[in-house]
């Protein structure tokens, strides 16, 4: 009873931010009550590990340890996929569009609902919450190209809107089929990734190769990155080529740590710009982005989410020190029989959280 009415302090917080007008310099402070950190743990082969009990979970927040509830049943998914329509995608679409089966069968399962958003020059809902395959068919089958924006930020902001309103015992999960830059959307990433953090969302992206859509659209392809390396502050000694860039930046591509990222941008940083928001969404929520060229690409990214949800374990807590403003950083160890911790394992899940400092 305690996490479900946690959770719903959460997405009562969701909801009077979704109706406080939005201001350039608006600066939205909420308590969190429950922070849900959705952990995968795989071996050395990259091979899922099930199985684990409660007592072989501890979770750290800003190093400190925490009381925590490990969920090792099913849980029933709701799931939004939100599907890029604008001219870029003209020739990915019809690939896209046959998905539908595997997203009622792979990813949500019989307990699961799905609803469909696409979004070009405007975000539209096609189809609400449904656990309807044929509906969900259908709502795919009648997507169009619209405009050559690609409103992903306010997409994301529709989805968790969406998602805020499930029933707090369902595991909310975004499916962003898209490519990786934003174009013409009015909300912030920040706006975003605040609301994916009250709401317990988890992001997942299909990014669609920027390279494919360029060669198939039918009018010019989007700037480049207006930032050359040589103009990105390097390490001295650094050559200032594209993949060190990547590397010190955290850009598309790169293994760098997101934190000082994530803290730039809920600082509202005037000089942060987010160039690749499918990535931040990801890393800081704790799903993953997969690469869409092929059909066949796509068809096993899909599945590999699937199997990913129904392998997690769901741990939450009430964090013991939420007087701390700033970001918290979680880490996740596993213990084995003997008390020790498991060295052999890797562990994924979201790097934290932010909490705004209240004032007195």
């Amino acid at each position: 009873m305690t996490t479900i009415r946690c959770l719903c302090s959460g997405l009562l917080a969701v909801a009077l931010l979704a109706q406080q007008p939005e201001t350039s310099d608006q600066v939205f402070r909420a308590t969190v009550n429950v922070v849900s950190a959705p952990v995968t743990v795989t071996d050395h082969e990259g091979r899922y590990v099930h199985g684990l009990q409660p007592e072989n979970f501890r979770l750290l927040d800003n190093a400190k340890p925490q009381d925590i509830k490990v969920d090792v049943s099913f849980v029933p998914i709701s799931l939004v996929v939100a599907i890029q329509t604008s001219w870029a995608t003209q020739a990915v679409l019809p690939k896209i569009q046959k998905i539908a089966p595997l997203l009622q069968g792979l990813v949500v399962g019989e307990q699961g609902e799905v609803a469909i958003i696409s979004f070009a020059h405007r975000v539209d809902v096609v189809q609400d919450f449904t656990s309807d395959s044929d509906n969900i068919s259908k709502a795919i089958d009648s997507l169009k190209i619209g405009a050559s924006s690609n409103r992903m930020i306010d997409a994301t902001q529709t989805a968790i809107r969406m998602l805020a309103r499930r029933p707090p015992d369902h595991r909310r999960v975004l499916l962003l089929i898209s490519e990786t830059r934003d174009s013409g959307s009015e909300g912030r990433a920040r706006d975003a990734l605040t609301s994916a953090q009250l709401a317990n969302v988890l992001i997942y992206t299909v990014n669609i190769n920027r390279m494919m859509t360029t060669f198939t659209a039918k009018t010019q392809p989007p700037r480049p990155d207006p930032v050359p390396p040589s103009a990105r502050p390097l390490p001295a000694g650094v050559p200032p080529t594209p993949e060190a860039a990547r590397q010190v930046s955290g850009l598309e591509g790169s293994s760098a740590s997101f934190l000082p990222l994530f803290v730039e941008i809920f600082r509202q940083a005037k000089s942060v710009f987010v160039d690749n928001p499918a990535e931040v969404f990801t890393e800081f929520t704790g799903g993953r982005e997969y690469a869409f060229t092929r059909e066949r690409d796509l068809e096993n990214a899909i599945s590999r989410i699937g199997e990913e949800l129904h392998s997690q374990y769901l741990v939450s807590y009430m964090p013991n020190n939420k007087m701390e403003a700033g970001f918290h950083e979680i880490q996740v160890q596993i213990f084995g029989s003997s008390g020790n911790v498991r060295r052999d394992l890797k562990i994924q899940t979201r790097p934290g959280y932010w909490l705004a400092a209240v004032p007195d």
